[in-house]
């Protein structure tokens, strides 16, 4: 009886690991995502690393993510589809990603189209009219990511 005790708290301690993502994390640690988009153009080009709550994952292909941090700052992590999955059963646990900061300027139309892309992958309901001018979107191509395990 000991030893099935112990095998299931083996087991249940293996299956509580973080989980980890694409590559290997490289930068010592997390940069504030506050602190990343007060100063965006600083780091466009750049690896960065941040660290959040997972608010959103896409629940069409799992290839992006939005991180929240305790300051309510958010920033999305995208990857090619099928690079990464994302799993949806990551959504509010604790995440840290990494990757190349980028900076896209939309135009009113691109701007729509992506909304509408979205709201399409998270099944919600998208008004044209509400996207009304161009747009700087930043986000982090993503590399890699650990999440936290439950």
């Amino acid at each position: 009886m000991l030893r099935f005790s112990l095998a299931l708290l083996v087991s249940a301690g293996l299956c509580a690991a973080d989980l980890k993502l694409g590559e290997p994390l490289t930068l010592n640690g997390p940069l504030e995502i506050g602190k990343l988009l007060a100063a965006a153009d600083d780091y466009v080009g750049k690896t960065v690393q941040v660290k959040g709550k997972i608010t959103e994952v896409c629940l069409m292909a799992g290839c992006w993510m939005m991180l929240r941090s305790d300051g309510g700052d958010m920033v999305r992590i995208k990857v090619a589809d099928g690079e990464i999955v994302f799993p949806k059963e990551a959504l509010g646990r604790e995440a840290v990603a990494e990757g190349k900061f980028v900076r896209f300027e939309l135009s009113r139309e691109q701007a729509a189209a992506a909304a509408k892309h979205e709201a399409e992958e998270q099944g919600r309901r998208f008004d044209p009219l509400s996207v009304k001018s161009p747009q700087i979107v930043y986000r982090i191509q993503g590399s890699g990511a650990v999440v936290a395990a439950p």
